[in-house]
C-alpha cells in the first residue's frame, strides 16, 4: 500500500546554469506542491501504513526552510531545479521517514518531477 501527504509553499529562485536569455535565469517564483509518498504494509491494528501526522511533523522543518525564501540561498540549492529540490527533500526526509518511496515536486500546475531515491541503494 502507498500513501502520500501533500505540502505547498511559495518560493523564489533563478536557475544559474541555463543558456543566456533563458527566462528561468531571471528571478521568479512558484507556488510549489510537494507530495511525500510512503509505502508499506497496512498495520493490522492501526489500519494504516503510517500516520499522516507523522509525515507532517517530518516535513515541517523543511517547510520552514523553504516557504517564502529565496531557494538559491539555501545550502544545497544553489541550482534549484525541480530535480535538485526533489533530491534535497528526499535526502533530508529519508532518515526520519525510512519507508519513503518517492518525492514529487510540482513547480507549476503542469510541470514537475518524481524522485524515487538512489537506484543503487540496498
Amino acid at each position: 500500500m502507498e500513501i502520500f501527504r501533500e505540502f505547498t509553499f511559495e518560493a523564489a529562485h533563478r536557475l544559474p546554469h541555463v543558456p543566456p536569455g533563458h527566462k528561468c535565469a531571471r528571478l521568479h517564483g512558484h507556488s510549489y506542491r510537494v507530495a511525500v509518498h510512503v509505502d508499506g504494509p497496512v498495520g493490522e491494528e492501526t489500519g494504516w501504513v503510517q500516520d499522516f501526522g507523522e509525515l507532517s511533523c517530518a516535513f515541517a522543518p523543511l517547510l520552514a526552510c523553504l516557504d517564502h525564501y529565496y531557494l538559491n540561498e539555501i545550502d544545497g540549492l544553489d541550482n534549484p531545479t525541480s530535480e535538485v529540490l526533489a533530491k534535497w527533500i528526499w535526502d533530508r526526509l529519508r532518515p526520519t521517514v525510512p519507508d519513503l518511496s518517492q518525492v514529487v515536486v510540482r513547480e507549476t500546475c503542469t510541470s514537475g518531477c518524481v524522485y524515487r531515491g538512489d537506484r543503487d541503494r540496498a
